[in-house]
């Protein structure tokens, strides 16, 4: 492997392309003429190629050394970049959040968040991905990201989970459907029903499968889709019934479009939080995050 350029080297052979002389380098980079000409007889033999024709007490660059300094300077201004962005991470609002959320927070609960977010941190690059929680778990864990909103890990896995908010998984179904006008849903008739589900891969589907296995009731899947606004809407049309969280469906509720059913006394309740790596200090774009996120999902409970 090739040893990298030493930078030092580099930065005398600019001063003398610039300057077209050894000595008003060596003045203008506060060294002395012998200096430079070893950086330039070293930085020559690390390249094998003469780099500058002499022509009296001044010299020109050979065609190699045209092509270094094209070279030389692109290098030097990424690392003036670098370092201009690295001094820039440790100033107010700057920085980077890198989480990872399922759809429906991402619709339902992160706009406001990052609304006022962005008023303190304006300069602070927000990059999220959506995913459902074993696949955020497994971004967390492989530092993909450095947050994840997701339902509460079973097992401890080396993360943090900090709590959110919880909610209440219920049916909901059309106005015209029978469990309307009861108000509630039978148990000897809910093995009966059309289920509309969030994929069946998901955590939340094993919940509920556990929930009524429990109950000694089979359930009978007729979709099986990744977007609950899209399960709200085969609802509506009469497909099927939907389970979902209770805030999820609130606006339909409140119109009337759909109706929600409790799935009675024995409730169906997820824990929603934020997990990170033990090992990751947040920092404060990701703590005042967690608090915005803890704000606005008071109203989710």
């Amino acid at each position: 492997m090739n040893i990298p350029l030493n930078s030092f080297h580099l930065s005398a052979f600019l001063a003398v392309a610039r300057e077209g002389s050894f000595t008003a380098a060596a003045r203008i980079l506060n060294l002395s003429q012998p200096a430079i000409s070893h950086s330039i007889k070293l930085l020559e033999s690390d390249l094998e190629c003469r780099l500058f024709e002499r022509e009296g007490k001044s010299v020109r660059l050979t065609q190699a050394g045209e092509q270094l300094e094209v070279t030389a300077k692109r290098i030097f201004n990424d690392m003036d970049t670098a370092r201009s962005e690295i001094k820039n991470l440790g100033l107010w609002g700057v920085g980077r959040l890198r989480l990872t959320s399922p759809i429906t927070i991402c619709q339902h609960l992160l706009p406001s968040v990052f609304r006022e977010f962005k008023e303190s941190f304006p300069r602070c690059k927000i990059d999220i991905r959506t995913s459902d929680t074993h696949q955020a778990i497994d971004d967390v864990i492989n530092q993909d990201v450095n947050l994840a909103i997701t339902l509460r890990p079973q097992d401890d896995l080396g993360l943090i989970f900090k709590a959110l908010f919880s909610d209440e998984l219920i049916f909901v179904v059309d106005p015209l459907h029978p469990w309307a006008k009861l108000k509630q849903a039978p148990l000897s008739d809910v093995k009966m029903q059309n289920l509309i589900i969030y994929t069946k891969n998901s955590s939340t589907f094993k919940m509920i499968e556990h929930y009524f296995s429990g109950l000694g009731v089979s359930l009978r899947l007729a979709i099986d889709m990744g977007s609950m606004e899209a399960i709200k809407e085969m609802v509506k049309i009469g497909l099927g019934i939907g389970i979902m969280p209770a805030w999820v469906a609130r606006d339909e509720i409140d119109e009337g479009s759909l109706v929600g059913i409790s799935f009675g006394s024995k409730k169906l309740r997820r824990q929603w939080g934020i997990i990170h790596r033990r090992t990751h200090s947040l920092s404060l774009a990701e703590e005042t995050f967690v608090g915005l996120c803890r704000t606005a999902a008071e109203e989710f409970h």
